[in-house]
Formats: structure tokens, C-alpha cells, sequence
């Protein structure tokens, strides 16, 4: 029950900063989605969120979310791949992903395209867009998007949703995030159907909400302090 009670009051806080965000941004808090990341937290913090209303949940790993999906299997929630993916494991993440953010190059676009199709599933995907041209945080320039946007559009067993980002840790993330707008609009020319936006997480979820992201991607705000060891099964 503690540890209930303690996810509960989080998650009213951040349902709370999400409410204010919006109301300054002349925004419905019921167009964004809230996604808590549960990398390194237990199958059962999983379920309490599920039963406290929250239905997506992320991981940036495959070797933890693969098996952690598998204990979660009959809690109502979908899952969002959120971190940087090699291609070896698209086929792995497209048997349990709801949406896959972190789509940056055009072979992952095939890998997951692959995938989709042989586990019989539709699979969302957001295109990450770098906002400082730093490779080692992932995402694609925003001169590639157009390229990368039509491969995903066109891959059988992918849905194209919108764009995903990350503001950058020495940026200010109003900054960072003020060309998504533009970048959105321009990708909804093309593709009309991907007009959601993945941005913002727990130190930056209002400059998100500010700059239009439909989708946020929180994790400590919501379950506090990262357990010092990874996933186990059965939450061990």
C-alpha cells in the first residue's frame, strides 16, 4: 500500500503540472499522453500504474522491457520503446511495442518494418530529430526527415505517428524544443495522418507542453529514484 500510495501522489503532481502546462498553453490536457517510463522498476509498480489510470508505459532497453512485458502480460497498458535501437533488436521490440520514438535512420525503418510483419502487428512510429547534430544522442538531422518520413510512411506493418525529441542537457529546453512546431507542420504537409509530438520529460515536460508535444515521456517524477539495479523477473 505504501508504495502505492507514493506512486499515486507522484503521478497527481505530474498530472497536476501537466493540467497548469496546458492551461498556459491554451491546451486540453486530454490531447496529451502521458508515458511513464519504467526502466528499472518492477512488473509490479507496472500494474499499480494501470490500475491509477496511466495505459502507456516506456523502456530503453530491449533485455529489460522484452521480459518485463512478458510478466505484464493482461495489465492494460501499451508499451512505447523510447531509447536508441540497433536493428538486431527491431525484431524483438516489434512483438510487444505499441510505438517505437526513437526511428532515426532508414534501416531501422526496414528492420522494424520486417518485424511488424512477421509478429502479424501495426507499429507506431515516431521520427527522432536531433536538436544539436550530437550523433551519440541519436535522432536524425532535420534536413532527413522528408526522406526518413516517406520510407516510414511506406514500410508495410508501420503507422507513421510524428516526431520525437530530446532537449539537449546544456540547452534550454524552450529553446531546444521551439522548431518542432515548424518541423511538426512540415512533416503534416507530407503525411497528414503524423501529428502527434514526443517531447519533454520530467525536468521539461512544460517547454514540451509549450512547444505542442502531444506525448510525454516521464519517469522520476512519476516512480522517484531509479532502483540501483536493473530489472529482474518476478520484480526480484
Amino acid at each position: 500500500m505504501a508504495r502505492r500510495e507514493e506512486i499515486a501522489a507522484r503521478l497527481a503532481s505530474v498530472r497536476g503540472r501537466i493540467a497548469a502546462g496546458c492551461a498556459a498553453a491554451g491546451r486540453d490536457p486530454d490531447d496529451v499522453t502521458l508515458v511513464v517510463v519504467t526502466k528499472t522498476f518492477p512488473a509490479g509498480d507496472v500494474g499499480i500504474l494501470a490500475e491509477l489510470g496511466v495505459h502507456d508505459v516506456g523502456e530503453n532497453r530491449d533485455q529489460e522491457a522484452a521480459p518485463k512485458a512478458a510478466d505484464c502480460e493482461g495489465i492494460d497498458v501499451r508499451w512505447h520503446f523510447i531509447g536508441q535501437l540497433q536493428t538486431n533488436k527491431a525484431k524483438s521490440v516489434t512483438r510487444y511495442a505499441h510505438a517505437v520514438h526513437s526511428v532515426d535512420r532508414p534501416a531501422l525503418v526496414a528492420a522494424l518494418g520486417r518485424g511488424a510483419r512477421a509478429a502479424e502487428r501495426d507499429v507506431g512510429c515516431f521520427l527522432q530529430v536531433s536538436l544539436d547534430g550530437d550523433p551519440t544522442r541519436g535522432g536524425a538531422l532535420a534536413q532527413d526527415l522528408p526522406e526518413l518520413a516517406d520510407a516510414a510512411a511506406a514500410e508495410p506493418g508501420l503507422r507513421l505517428l510524428g516526431l520525437m525529441a530530446v532537449a539537449p542537457m546544456d540547452v534550454d529546453p524552450y529553446r531546444a524544443f521551439a522548431v518542432l512546431p515548424d518541423l511538426s507542420e512540415r512533416l503534416r504537409r507530407a503525411h497528414p495522418d503524423a501529428r502527434s509530438v514526443s517531447a519533454g520529460m520530467s525536468g521539461d515536460l512544460e517547454a514540451a507542453l509549450a512547444c505542442g508535444a502531444t506525448h510525454l515521456r516521464v519517469g522520476s517524477a512519476v516512480l522517484g529514484q531509479r532502483p540501483p539495479l536493473g530489472y529482474r523477473r518476478n520484480g526480484v
